[in-house]
């Protein structure tokens, strides 16, 4: 099983690590599905719009809804967390070579979004890369029963993972 993900501190680090990730495996024509946040900052300066970059096919998903003024619940629209979903497991089985998901977050660690998804990409034997927060990370190696493998939050690291899984699985085939 090729499972592995990073860990950032900053605020929207990790989305911006995993997109840049995911463009440069793209311009190397790796396959790929998943989806990549791109967080844009509102006028109110507290909050950010959130959209989800659906892999292959470029479809850009707002997953983030206003609240109003004062709000102070979740903001996550888990409709159409459930869409971007949807559209990335039409997309597995089709010679993939990897599956990036953008976080595991409380809907994850609590069975719903992209986790099944994960556990069938793993079922299939396509490799995964994706970001997990802090808050989630004891329910992420649960998950995965202490098989992911934690790299550092560089770019080249993780094109170096990405590089010799798919050396590997060439090897293997």
């Amino acid at each position: 099983m090729n499972l592995a993900y990073v860990t950032t501190q900053a605020r929207g680090a990790t989305d911006r690590l995993l997109s840049a990730v995911a463009e440069r495996l793209e311009a190397e024509g790796v396959r790929l599905a998943g989806v990549v946040q791109t967080n844009t900052e509102c006028a109110d300066n507290a909050h950010c719009d959130m959209d989800l970059r659906v892999m292959p096919t470029g479809e850009v998903i707002r997953i983030s809804q206003s609240l109003g003024a004062g709000a102070r619940g979740c903001r996550l629209d888990p409709g159409e967390l459930e869409r971007a979903v949807g559209l990335v497991m039409g997309a597995l089985g089709n010679g993939l070579d990897l599956l990036i998901v953008n976080k595991f977050g409380k809907h994850e660690a609590d069975g719903r979004g992209f986790r099944p998804l994960i556990a069938e990409a793993l079922a299939q034997d396509i490799p995964v890369l994706l970001g997990v927060n802090g808050l989630n990370e004891e329910k992420f190696l649960d998950f995965t029963e202490g098989a992911a493998e934690k790299l550092e939050p560089e770019i080249g690291r993780l094109v170096q993972w990405m590089r010799r899984v798919l050396a590997e699985r060439s090897q293997a085939a």
